[in-house]
């Protein structure tokens, strides 16, 4: 689903190449997972933690949307117009965070790469400074806080900013978090449940027994399997849109969304760098710019639905002129990384999260959880939380206003709401 270019073998590299390759899936399970992505991974960290026994289905962990993302948590910058039902949800992932990475941190012992640092959204022309201007209106009749300052306060934290820009807003609660971290220390220290394989169906029979779940899937050379499971989640994206068995998952309304993301290392000679995350409006495009604690840079992301899975050249090109125009030392780096990958939308960006329906019956014990879009690392932190809340028969008020919203039939025609 994407393209890859100069991937190093260094602490970047992808997890399903520095894991050690687990065996064959058991024949029967308590939950399935498939897909072993952020959100895979999240909730089969959760739903452990909550005394369930998890196993995961995925031929390579964290290697598509995961290893792309900059991993911004922002429930204030990522709100976009026409929006309303996404920021309780983004408000709630973004509260979870701190308690999650730390709890992962503290089980698995490896830095997540958690950090409390503001966000800076800047605009380049008096165009942009309008838009933004707008857009920080909006958000704050949300609920959201958002704070205007002058250039000159922005270049005091941020020296490396452009004098030409033309307005600035800080966003202190924006943060962010390394998805390749996060993701590396959930899937080492679930290496025993994640299985390299490639689901390939799920069967639903209607009688009221744990055989009447299953899953098939097929091994890296081609043979075959079936597992049986007391609960069936799916999370795995795209991959998705190719199970067989039931005509709603075959159909779930997800269409690939690629984003070209460039990732730069800074010299020593040039260190500290940036500080905050950096967000931009330039001549109308957006643009971000993340700092990393081990002085490297992330710069995305463009969003183009052309199919074409390798890396778009004049997306590229964008990156770096529109970065340029916010950060002119920007060029002085080492350009080491850049990656393309698609990222599971719907029609109307919020997530698929509830049961799996037949017309307008659930199927009991066949849960969704996918479509996160541009919002998946932040939203992983909800997301797993309401399966985990979901499975256990602990749903919260907050949690049906969720589902309700996030409903995977809420796009059929004959759904009642």
């Amino acid at each position: 689903m994407g393209a890859t270019l100069y991937n190093p073998a260094d602490s970047d590299a992808a997890i399903h190449q520095s894991t050690p390759a687990p065996n064959t899936p058991p024949e029967h399970t308590d939950i399935l997972i498939i897909g072993a992505g952020i959100i895979g991974l999240t909730t089969a960290f959760r739903l452990q933690r909550a005394g369930r026994t998890v196993t995961l289905l995925d031929p390579a962990p964290a290697s598509e949307a995961t290893r792309a993302a900059a991993g911004m948590l922002a429930p204030a910058s990522e709100v976009q117009f026409r929006q309303e039902p996404l920021v309780p949800l983004m408000k709630r992932a973004a509260e979870l965070y701190a308690e999650l990475a730390a709890d992962v941190q503290h089980t698995t012992g490896e830095n997540v790469g958690l950090r409390d640092t503001p966000t800076l959204v800047c605009s380049y022309d008096t165009a942009d400074k309008q838009a933004l201007t707008e857009l920080a209106d909006y958000q704050r009749e949300l609920g959201l806080e958002t704070t205007p300052i002058s250039i000159r306060a922005a270049r005091t934290t941020e020296p490396v900013l452009s004098p030409r820009l033309t307005g600035a807003i800080q966003i202190t609660g924006d943060h962010q978090i390394n998805p390749r971290w996060f993701a590396s220390a959930l899937a080492n220290h679930l290496t025993g449940e994640i299985h390299p394989v490639t689901a390939t169906g799920v069967l639903i029979a209607d009688a009221p027994h744990p055989t009447a779940r299953a899953v098939t899937w097929r091994d890296q050379t081609g043979n075959p399997g079936t597992t049986t499971a007391e609960h069936i989640i799916i999370a795995n994206g795209l991959g998705a849109t190719d199970l067989h068995g039931i005509p709603e998952v075959s159909t779930l309304p997800l269409r690939p969304v690629y984003g070209d993301v460039l990732r730069l290392r800074i010299p020593e000679n040039q260190r500290p760098f940036l500080t905050s995350t950096v967000r931009g409006v330039v001549r109308g495009n957006p643009v971000y710019i993340v700092p990393r604690e081990d002085n490297t840079l992330v710069i995305g992301a463009t969003s183009r639905e052309d199919r074409l899975p390798g890396i778009n050249a004049g997306g590229v090109y964008q990156l770096l002129r529109d970065a340029h125009d916010l950060i002119p030392a920007i060029t002085e780096l080492e350009l080491y990384e850049v990656i393309s990958r698609a990222r599971p939308g719907t029609p109307d960006d919020l997530p698929l999260i509830g049961p799996v329906h037949r017309g307008e019956k659930p199927i009991e014990h066949l849960t969704v959880s996918n479509g996160y879009f541009r919002h998946g690392i932040l939203l992983a932190a909800r997301g797993s939380e309401i399966v985990t809340h979901l499975i256990t028969d602990t749903l919260t008020d907050d949690d049906h206003r969720d589902l309700t919203a996030c409903a995977p039939q809420r796009f059929n025609t004959t759904h009642t709401p």
